[in-house]
């Protein structure tokens, strides 16, 4: 098990599952010890079914009564009760999230099926026809803003789109809801940010965080231990829990400009490219290229977004495996820039925009090899 959490060349093996029960002990999720991995995964899965529970199924099943009885609609509590502690105030604002969160996970690595096919364990619990209460999946389906929709993105800035088009979210290449008996893997994945804005509603869901959760959520429903695999979702949403308590700064826009906010990081990368190659940093900074411009997607989404997943896959073996890892993420976005120096020299404003914007380089061997380098050069 040692060997398995070292950083090595070709990264954690895929082969008997070791990539994904790497990840679990990388992610502070299972104990060291593991004779205490039965007792306390049975543990921590009784306690996601709990959440599904209370946050899904009981308030599902309150608003499938709702309309059946004058009760519902009181002088205290009604659909317009502007109170925060209304029960219909807290279903419209948990459906503005749910309504962006479905939004994202169907669009989550489009080019690949996998998010698009059902899992081969869909949620009992969820599924079981013995629970008559509204679905995640019904409430996006029936769900009607009669004024308008709202979406905001991470900069803070609201789409608002026409009246009438909530029940027409989706353009008709986009993921296509599976019968009822079968879940998607979009479906289990949205199901987690879900409870993740719960339990977290400080910063609730942000647009970024499906691209975060879907790595993790692929890496172990793929899992070849089907012992494992069944409880991807669960396990899931606790090693993502982990991870965005580690990295959640990012997505807090008031703790933008702290010490522990993402500003801070963007910075940190110029300077330390200045340190490295003191040319480069200077023709970045003659260019007025600000590191914003291109940073704050690959800190906030560890770079989710530059490449395709297998390679994504890798390069977290080796970000996870180091025990200052947003540190390192640093040293690999440096050793991004200093691989296409040459390019970036010679480049006007624009050239250079393009070829940080959409990264030329996918050899993840020569990038993290390179940011090993500056590690050991440090």
């Amino acid at each position: 098990m040692q060997t398995c959490l070292q950083r090595t060349e070709t990264g954690i093996p895929f082969e008997g599952g070791i990539r994904a029960l790497c990840w679990k002990i990388l992610l502070n999720y299972l104990p060291l010890d593991q004779t205490l991995w039965e007792t306390f995964l049975k543990k921590q899965r009784q306690v996601y079914s709990q959440f599904l529970k209370e946050m899904i199924i009981q308030p599902g099943i309150a608003k499938a009564n709702m309309g059946f009885s004058r009760e519902d609609v009181t002088l205290e509590d009604h659909p317009l009760n502007p109170n925060p502690d209304s029960r219909w105030n807290t279903y419209f604002k948990d459906n503005e999230i749910l309504l962006q969160i479905d939004k994202d996970v169907r669009r989550l690595y489009p080019d690949m099926a996998f998010f698009q096919c059902p899992t081969d364990y869909p949620c009992q619990l969820i599924l079981d026809p013995q629970n008559d209460y509204e679905t995640l999946r019904r409430r996006v389906e029936q769900t009607t803003l009669k004024a308008q929709i709202v979406n905001r993105n991470r900069s803070g800035v609201t789409n608002v789109s026409s009246p009438g088009k909530s029940l027409n979210l989706y353009p008709s290449n986009e993921y296509a809801v599976l019968p009822c008996g079968t879940e998607a893997h979009w479906e289990v994945v949205e199901r987690i940010l879900f409870i993740y804005a719960k339990l977290n509603p400080g910063i609730a869901y942000v647009q970024g965080m499906n691209e975060i959760v879907g790595p993790i959520y692929y890496t172990f429903a793929t899992d070849p231990n089907s012992q494992w695999k069944e409880h991807a979702e669960a396990d899931t949403f606790f090693c993502f829990t982990n991870l965005m308590s580690e990295n959640r700064d990012n997505f807090i826009k008031s703790l933008d400009d702290s010490q522990c906010g993402i500003t801070c990081k963007m910075l940190s990368v110029y300077s330390m490219l200045k340190h490295k190659d003191l040319e480069l940093y200077h023709k970045l900074e003659e260019q007025n290229i600000k590191p914003q411009y291109f940073t704050f997607r690959w800190l906030t989404l560890l770079l989710s977004q530059e490449f395709l997943l297998p390679d994504v896959i890798r390069i977290w073996d080796t970000l996870f495996s180091d025990q200052d890892r947003f540190h390192f993420l640093i040293l690999v976005c440096c050793a991004m820039l200093i691989l296409i120096r040459d390019s970036l020299l010679v480049g006007d404003f624009t050239v250079n925009m393009r070829l940080l914007q959409d990264y030329p380089i996918s050899d993840i061997h020569t990038i993290l090899t390179k940011a090993k380098e500056l590690q050991d050069n440090s």
